[in-house]
């Protein structure tokens, strides 16, 4: 799975300005001889899904092009406690100091697509995808929409301009589900989706009724969900949301809905546990 690098390219630069500060790595810079060389090892500790071996390699890159990056295996991978996931050589301090930053993005990155892995496994054998949503950390969307995909999940918008989503809020400005809906079709091109949130069974059927091309389901019951499901008859995809946990997000699955989609496994994922050991050449 290939993320280009023009959508990390920033982040991982700023992460590194964040950490070197005005003056440098000061602690390697005092410690260690610059002609020294090593070999580190990237090693899981926890059992999952890694991520953000593209964010690493860059970090290293861009301390000192000339070390040797050596990625054991790619992004959406199993792994378990002791597996080595990559490598690095070259110049030890150039090794130091960008260490952390590329283990923060693989540690935080492997947490997000494990989680969804979790996620996805609870309701593999439905039809339904598990999606995330625009609830990311401000400058880390791409990475953390690219971590869900490699756990196996599907990406919701990536940002306003995806499509049109009539949130709770534009239905009360806009003066009802109806005329919501009537003005967004009016001002969409034909190639822009349109799907509006609703949160009680009469609401869903006006928006049927007028055309959403999909609806979010927001905090129904399973039960709900599945008289939804009967009402829709594939009329428009559903997406449920609100309540999606590990222990309740096989109920929502079974209900028949097509979407799942969850701020939790972007906002709530634990971090992945990698270590980095480091060997002298």
């Amino acid at each position: 799975m290939d993320l280009p690098r023009v959508l990390i390219q920033d982040e991982v630069r700023r992460a590194l300005l964040e950490d070197l500060g005005r003056a440098g790595d000061l602690s390697t810079q005092a410690t260690i001889d610059p002609e020294k060389t090593a070999t580190a090892m990237f090693v899981a500790r926890d059992s999952g899904v890694v991520c953000g071996l593209p964010h690493a390699a860059m970090a290293f890159e861009a301390i000192d092009p000339r070390l040797l990056f050596d990625q054991k295996i790619p992004d959406g991978d199993q792994v378990s406690p002791g597996t080595v996931i990559a490598s690095v050589s070259g110049h030890a301090r150039s090794i130091l100091s960008a260490e952390r930053t590329a283990l923060n993005f693989m540690c935080h990155l492997s947490g997000i697509s494990t989680l969804t892995s979790n996620f996805v496994s609870q309701i593999a054998h439905t039809d339904a995808r598990m999606c995330c949503t625009r609830k990311t950390i401000p400058g880390l969307r791409a990475s953390q929409k690219y971590a869900v995909r490699c756990g196996g999940g599907s990406n919701h918008r990536f940002g306003l301009d995806d499509a049109i989503l009539i949130k709770d809020n534009h239905i009360v400005v806009a003066g009802g589900i109806t005329r919501a809906l009537t003005a967004a079709k009016a001002s969409a091109g034909h190639l822009v989706k349109i799907e509006i949130e609703v949160d009680t069974l009469e609401q869903f059927e006006e928006a049927l009724v007028a055309g959403a091309d999909c609806v979010l389901l927001d905090n129904f019951s399973p039960e709900q969900l599945g008289e939804a499901v009967r009402i829709n008859r594939d009329r428009a995809a559903l997406e449920a949301s609100g309540g999606v946990k590990l222990d309740t997000v096989k109920a929502i699955a079974e209900s028949g809905v097509d979407y799942i989609s969850s701020s939790q496994i972007t906002m709530s994922a634990s971090t992945f546990d990698i270590g980095l050991d480091i060997e002298l050449r």
